[in-house]
């Protein structure tokens, strides 16, 4: 009778024979790499562009939507393949008369797949010799001057509910320099009446927030726009929509920028608006006001670079809250006149 293995060298020889990938094995999911470096990325809007971006450059260059087996190959190629190929997609963007803005952002989008790719180790290369187009930021900065705007702000009815809600956000736009995309994800728990500040999460800053100082009116604008509104918690949006198939939905970017549009419209001003130009607008008052000091400018715009103001000569800072409540005085003046 042949000798019976001992269970324990049985077991063990099992386990030599366990995959190796039985605890870490790759989902479906992570061989989507795509899919697997959007979600890296914190800032929604960001992911859906560069989303949309990868699907543009698959579906010019394959002719179809990107799938597994595509974006595989492409990252396999050899670096040589891959730079001319991305190379030739960025010929036929400025074929078509893109903006520089445009290009570069297409082309970052590949540049970051490419990065992902080679720290999970899926891809070998870099596309470093794809150089982006030099573009000249905040070519068309102009905006309007506190005369102006004033009068954009005397079109809202503050005995009505949209009236209150639309006053808060055009001073907001205009005092505190607020982005769209900041203005939208504002919540209640967000403002501070007691400080006289405001909570806001900046761009490009992920979960990072920071408290702008509010000027008196703005504070006493807000106040009264929530006093109109009923049963209200912590995590309630700020401004909300009123719309009749939207009520009480968190108010958009989209719906902030038609809502700028169509103040300006009422007001008998035929110059575009948008919130980002209502933001150039007010930098464009602050240089004003401080004779060209670029820093103040910043401190307002809360831009990373003073390079991205204006280029001025760099003087001294100052403080934000001063410069809040010189712009409210400045629009309160027009205001009632």
């Amino acid at each position: 009778m042949p000798d019976t293995p001992h269970p324990s060298v049985t077991s063990l020889e099992q386990s030599f024979a366990a995959p190796i990938e039985r605890y870490f094995a790759a989902s479906d999911s992570e061989q989507d790499i795509i899919s697997s470096m959007l979600a890296t990325i914190r800032t929604p809007s960001t992911k859906r562009e560069y989303r949309k971006d990868l699907n543009k450059f698959f579906k010019e260059m394959t002719l179809v939507e990107p799938n597994n087996d595509s974006v595989l190959e492409f990252l396999h190629l050899s670096e040589k393949r891959a730079v001319a190929v991305v190379l030739k997609y960025k010929g036929k963007l400025l074929e078509r008369g893109l903006k520089e803005a445009t290009v570069n952002r297409r082309i970052t989008s590949i540049k970051s797949l490419i990065k992902f790719a080679r720290k999970v180790g899926v891809c070998t290369y870099s596309l470093e010799d794809v150089e982006m187009e030099k573009a000249v930021a905040y070519r068309d900065t102009t905006g309007v001057d506190a005369k102006t705007y004033a009068t954009v702000v005397r079109t809202c009815d503050c005995s009505t509910k949209i009236g209150k809600r639309d006053y808060a956000i055009l001073r907001l736009l205009w005092e505190n320099g607020l982005r769209r995309g900041e203005m939208s994800k504002l919540s209640v728990k967000d403002f501070d009446p007691h400080a006289s500040r405001l909570r806001i999460f900046g761009k490009g800053k992920g979960n990072n927030d920071e408290w702008v100082k509010l000027s008196a009116q703005t504070v006493a604008a807000i106040t009264n726009w929530l006093d109109s509104r009923s049963r209200l918690i912590a995590n309630d949006a700020l401004f909300i929509s009123l719309d009749n198939n939207t009520w009480g939905h968190r108010l958009s970017g989209n719906a902030i920028r038609s809502m700028v549009v169509r103040r300006f419209k009422a007001a008998g001003i035929d110059k575009v608006m948008s919130p980002h130009r209502i933001r150039h607008s007010g930098v464009t008052a602050v240089l004003e006001i401080s004779n060209g000091d670029v820093t103040k400018g910043k401190s307002y715009s809360r831009h990373v670079k003073v390079e991205t103001v204006m280029t001025y000569n760099d003087n001294r800072n100052q403080n934000q809250g001063e410069i809040t409540n010189q712009l409210a005085d400045l629009i309160d003046k027009e205001y009632k006149d």
